[in-house]
């Protein structure tokens, strides 16, 4: 059945080709094929028991040791789930999309079946193919339908990450030439670790690197951001950037587990520099847009300073704990940035401009979409009974317990910024006198709030009640710490 549930939107988006589709029809499709597949996925997570499941191998490229491997685990399925979610929420949102709306909604398609191959394979080369798939289908996205600058910031997405994946690729032959035998396959090299150097350890870490991305690699995210679409920009930072901190965790970690705690420390640095670099320069963003996406830096480098303390000496439930709050991070980062990018686009929809400085009293002509952006930002910073909160208290008392604890402390000080940022947005736009372009705004539409309300009703949800989620993932998490100190 997972076979179905990553090739399903594919199919979709052939059928779209049929001749004598209109726009509507085709949203109508769209918005089917995914809450079929999002169905399920539900299925696949009631029927879970846990460890590696709903296994497919089939040979591809025997020469190679290459094959279709694909499965899911507590790592991966939250990811697969976040990722079905927000597709159809995305295509919800895209409702009354007109221009080109045949291409649009087969690119999206496209690209959910990319993203649910890449968090479902169990194979290098398959890995890659996807993670390289990925790049171009958000390419496309960005150069046809974005706005601004768009050529331009889908250039530097598409050079940038390219030359990202070229040297993952280089990782991965390093993965596989260091095997005994040589393998692409993701199980015997966990099972097995490869005896590869350090060298091997940077390509795989430059690759992931540049996807989260972290400092200093991140600057292709703030351009590529504010030009895109509003749904592009949700999948971009809900599901794209995802691939890389799951790298870390899938391939890095487990396969190259000595180099990993050789290099924890930085791992942890680079984590705690992306916290705080992401949060300050999100502070000084005069366009909303750009602000959503350097908070993305700051929120990926809680998860890579949380699997540099996988491989620290410190306490191994501290580490289990931290790893179980990197996954959940990652949950929460998808479902919360990816409805600030929504209602960015509401903003868009309506007045053309992401200027703060445009807007100011919003609340009293939009009271329902000011709740909204009020939830989502408290969610972001990380406040009690919301997913953040959830998500950072597992990190923070994980990598202190792990021995990080100065880094913990500087860490901390990220979530004080961002709290401060955030409040200063609110105020900015939706308090206070009304500026040139309040006029032009009016509340969310019905299907707007479709799209945005179940993502923050959805962290709400696992601020409150996480115990759903964390049954799944820390299973995982205890293996990886396992595999990780070796």
């Amino acid at each position: 059945m997972l076979s179905i549930v990553i090739f399903l939107p594919l199919a979709a988006a052939a059928l779209l080709a049929l001749p004598g589709l209109g726009a509507r029809t085709v949203v109508r499709i769209w918005i089917a094929a995914t809450a079929a597949d999002l169905a399920l996925v539900a299925a696949l997570w009631a029927g879970y028991g846990g460890g590696t499941a709903y296994e497919t191998r089939l040979r591809w490229i025997p020469s190679a040791r290459a094959g279709y491997h694909v499965g899911v685990d507590g790592l991966s399925l939250p990811l697969i789930a976040m990722t079905a979610l927000l597709f159809l929420l995305c295509a919800v949102c895209s409702l009354r999309q007109t221009h080109r709306v045949r291409g649009y909604a087969a690119l999206f398609l496209f690209l959910q079946t990319v993203c649910l191959g890449l968090f479902s394979a169990l194979d290098l080369l398959l890995f890659f193919v996807f993670f390289d798939l990925a790049i171009v289908g958000m390419y496309f996205v960005i150069v046809g339908w974005g706005h601004g600058d768009r050529a331009r910031s889908a250039l530097k997405f598409f050079l940038y990450t390219f030359l990202g994946s070229l040297a993952l690729l280089l990782g991965f032959i390093g993965l596989y030439l260091a095997a005994e035998p040589h393998t692409f396959d993701m199980a015997d090299l966990i099972a097995n670790p490869p005896r590869a150097g350090a060298a091997v350890l940077l390509a795989v870490g430059i690759g992931f690197a540049v996807k989260t991305p972290v400092v200093p690699v991140h600057t292709w995210l703030p351009p590529a951001h504010t030009d895109a679409p509003a749904a592009g920009s949700a999948i971009l930072a809900g599901v794209l950037l995802k691939m890389g901190t799951y790298g870390f965790a899938r391939i890095a970690v487990p396969m190259l587990p000595e180099q990993w705690r050789a290099y924890a420390w930085a791992a942890i640095v680079i984590g705690v520099v992306s916290v705080l670099y992401g949060a300050l320069v999100a502070l000084a963003q005069e366009n909303l847009k750009r602000l959503i996406a350097y908070t993305s830096v700051n929120h990926m480098g809680y998860v890579i300073l949380a699997l540099g303390a996988a491989g620290l000496d410190g306490g191994r439930a501290a580490r289990e704990l931290a790893v179980s709050g990197a996954v959940t991070q990652m949950v929460s980062h998808g479902l919360v940035t990816g409805a600030l990018f929504l209602i960015a686009g509401v903003l868009w929809d309506r007045a053309r401009n992401y200027g703060l400085g445009e807007y100011g009293g919003l609340a009293g002509r939009a009271p329902v979409l000011t709740g909204l952006t009020a939830v989502a930002a408290f969610a972001s910073m990380g406040l009690p009974a919301l997913s953040g909160f959830i998500a950072e208290f597992q990190i923070f008392t994980g990598v202190i317990g792990a021995g990080a604890v100065v880094a913990g402390a500087l860490s901390l000080l990220g979530i004080l910024i961002t709290a401060g940022l955030l409040l200063r947005m609110i105020h900015r736009v939706f308090l206070g006198g009304p500026g040139e372009l309040t006029g032009r705004v009016s509340d969310v539409r019905p299907y707007e709030l479709a799209a945005i309300a179940p993502l923050l009703a959805l962290s709400l949800v696992i601020g409150i009640a996480p115990r759903w989620l964390l049954d799944v993932i820390e299973p995982a998490a205890r293996a990886l710490v396992t595999l990780a100190g070796r």
